[in-house]
């Protein structure tokens, strides 16, 4: 098979290791940078050029879009997707988890178990939010954050009052959430391939520092789901119409609370904790769809 990997830096670790698999599985792969794409539509003859190549005679792609360039990469998943050609993740789908305030909607539609959440459209009345969050102490995330970026803890009212209010007056959309004490500052990620669990870690946020974030300088070790967990992280999955989904979980004393779903979850952290071959499994749900 012809397999494109739609990734902006070819030698992250998760795009060397998916060129590695797809080669060991020999099939012809290349990195293809989604921002330098150039999308022609037309009536039914939709067409990618790369570089001032036609991009045809591909079997599938595999999205690795960061977060900065969802709406121009969507496009391009978009149009490779009018081109029949297969994707581990569908347009549509990225989109939708990319979407932190939509994804919590359609995770408690699907009967998943969440932290408590609250979005407001810029209200002034900030004592409320944080009632209505639990109390203090609680997090603070910007709609837009990733790997830890912009999550703040609260600990005290009067501090999530002054930081909501700092946000509203910037114009930058938070969600405020409960925070969970007894998860002591970890967090599990399962990894999701077509519909199984293929691997999960329980990821620790280092001393004094709440996010477990291996960005963050958390720390991750093998973990082996309770049947719910594993229950709630192939129903998130599948409620987000994902193939391939890290599902970040908190441990709680209600059951397992989802946090996100990530279409695009990296490999090395996962890999490392479990010694598992990550990038072959997707190479192999390709095969098995293709």
């Amino acid at each position: 098979m012809n397999i494109k990997i739609l990734s902006a830096n070819s030698h992250l670790y998760s795009t060397q290791r998916l060129v590695e698999a797809a080669k060991k599985r020999k099939h012809e792969v290349e990195v293809i940078n989604h921002a330098k794409c150039d999308i022609v539509i037309e009536k039914k003859n939709p067409v990618i050029y790369y570089r001032g190549h036609k991009l045809d005679h591909t079997d599938a792609v595999i999205p690795r879009i960061g977060a900065s360039v969802t709406f121009y990469g969507t496009a391009v998943v978009r149009q490779f997707e009018m081109m029949r050609v297969f994707t581990t993740t569908e347009s549509q789908a990225l989109v939708r988890s990319r979407d932190k305030l939509r994804s919590l909607q359609v995770l408690s539609r699907a009967g998943l178990g969440l932290p408590k959440t609250v979005f407001t459209n810029y209200s002034k009345n900030v004592k409320e939010i944080v009632d209505q969050a639990g109390g203090a102490p609680v997090i603070i995330k910007l709609l837009e954050g990733t790997q830890g970026i912009g999550v703040i803890l609260a600990e005290t009212r009067k501090a999530a009052e002054s930081v909501i209010e700092a946000f509203n007056n910037l114009q930058a959309r938070v969600i405020v959430q409960e925070f969970i004490k007894e998860a002591g500052g970890a967090d599990i990620r399962a990894f999701i391939v077509d519909g199984q669990v293929i691997g999960a870690m329980k990821r620790q946020g280092k001393e004094g520092e709440f996010r477990s974030n291996l960005h963050r300088g958390g720390t991750a070790t093998v973990i082996k789901l309770t049947d719910e967990e594993e229950t709630a992280a192939l129903k998130a999955a599948k409620a987000m119409g994902l193939g391939i989904a890290g599902v970040d979980m908190l441990q709680s004393a209600r059951g397992p609370l989802i946090l996100e779903v990530n279409s695009s979850p990296g490999l090395e952290g996962i890999e490392q904790a479990t010694g598992k071959d990550i990038a072959n499994s997707i190479i192999k749900y390709i095969e098995r769809n293709v």
